[in-house]
This record gives structure tokens, sequence and C-alpha cells, in this order.
């Protein structure tokens, strides 16, 4: 079970990797945020498969919350890209 789940971890590291070039080379503002919500998701299935090779099950915690991080800055990235500050109303 842990060779698969290394094997899970390289494969999610690919992943990670991919997104970044992704993120880099976009043609538009859209395509670089939606890399970078690929890149903090594969973060969160790395976290979660790393917890479970170690034994940690409390690295699922930390997991969870930084995927409330990363939801919340995207939406905070894409508001900021369509009206151009935080605090306008729409």
């Amino acid at each position: 079970m842990t060779a698969l789940m290394s094997f899970a971890a390289v494969a999610i590291l690919i992943t990670m990797c991919l997104a970044l070039f992704r993120a880099a080379r976009g043609p538009t503002t859209y395509d670089r945020i939606l890399a970078l919500n690929l890149f903090g998701t594969s973060t969160v299935l790395l976290i979660a498969v790393t917890g479970f090779l170690y034994g940690r099950p409390e690295w699922l915690d930390l997991a969870m919350v930084y995927a409330l991080c990363n939801f919340v800055g995207v939406l905070a990235v894409l508001r900021f890209s369509k009206y151009g500050s935080f605090m306008e109303d729409p």
C-alpha cells in the first residue's frame, strides 16, 4: 500500500509542476488563476497522501484548512481581477 501511495505522491508532484508551468505560460489571467487553483488542490492531496504515508491523520486537518484558504484566496483574486479592488461593490 505504501508503494501505491508513494506513486500517487510522485504523480501529484508531476501534476503540480505542470500546473506551475501552465500558470507561468497561461495565455489569459483566468488560465493562470485556474492553474494556481489546480496547484492548491494538488497541494491538499499531497498533504493528505503524505499524512497517510507517515501515519499522521492530523495532517488531514491541515489539508482541510489549506483547502479553505485556497478557496478563499481564489475568490479574492477573481474579485480583484474583475473589479480592480476588494472593497468596491459590484
